[in-house]
């Protein structure tokens, strides 16, 4: 069943804060504006995933470190990108970049990028959050599943992806039944390819779905040659404003 809870007679509401999860920008050279307003007063970001070359890169980049920087001062979690490859990317590796991304960005947490899914991989998720969450004391741990994965993951991550892709495809989704038993604040939705015309249809199914961080964007992925999510989105401001307090000019 959707989170939802009845506030008067014949209304029907979430009660759902929502804001806003970055899966990764572009390099910040590339990119200024949109690392720069993830500082802007008013903007409700949970928080930003921080991909210097597909993982930490093999030396201090100084334009990541300043970014991160500031969005550590600004009080916006700072997430490593670990890209997990589904588990078949090897336990030491993985944790040899967390340790880079602690040592150079002094991050807040790990994306696991490629999560797999089902249960017979659950294990060695497992035993890499465990190692990880030993690293971090405390941190944030997001698995990013991309769909829903097999129950037990929850146990494992503070947050799941439990939806990345179109918009084609999300307009028509549904709810696993088991995330009814956790908190709307729990789960993600990534969904590029969203028109400004559908985007309160968009926050809606997100709501009635019961996920906490989103990231709508009217950016495509072309064939896996273009990221949807390296850049703003069109309608930035409109959405900053539908979900949080407000936007300073």
């Amino acid at each position: 069943m959707p989170h939802l809870t009845s506030t008067t007679a014949g209304t029907t509401t979430t009660g759902l804060d929502m804001a806003l999860g970055i899966p990764g920008y572009a390099h910040p050279l590339v990119a200024p504006l949109e690392w720069g307003e993830l500082t802007r007063p008013g903007t409700p970001v949970h928080w930003a995933v921080l991909n210097v070359s597909g993982g930490p890169g093999i030396r201090p980049d100084p334009h990541c470190l300043e970014a991160a920087g500031r969005l550590t001062n600004a009080g916006v979690r700072v997430l490593g990108h670990l890209d997990v490859t589904y588990g078949a990317r090897p336990h030491g590796e993985l944790i040899s970049e967390a340790h880079r991304y602690l040592d150079w960005y002094r991050v807040d947490g790990f994306f696991l990028d490629r999560c797999p899914t089902e249960r017979a991989a659950l294990p060695e998720i497992r035993r890499i959050t465990t190692t990880l969450r030993a690293l971090l004391a405390p941190g944030h741990i997001v698995l990013g599943h991309g769909a829903h994965p097999y129950p037990g993951y929850a146990e494992n991550g503070d947050q799941l992806v439990t939806y990345s892709g179109p918009w084609s495809e999300y307009r028509w989704s549904q709810v696993a039944e088991w995330t009814a038993d956790y908190p709307p604040e729990r789960f993600c939705h990534f969904v590029h390819g969203v028109p400004r015309r559908h985007l309160e249809e968009a926050l809606r199914i997100a709501r009635w779905q019961g996920a906490g961080t989103i990231w709508f964007t009217d950016r495509y992925g072309r064939g896996g040659r273009t990221d949807p999510w390296e850049s703003l989105p069109g309608y930035w401001d409109e959405i900053v404003s539908r979900i949080g307090p407000g936007v300073s000019e």
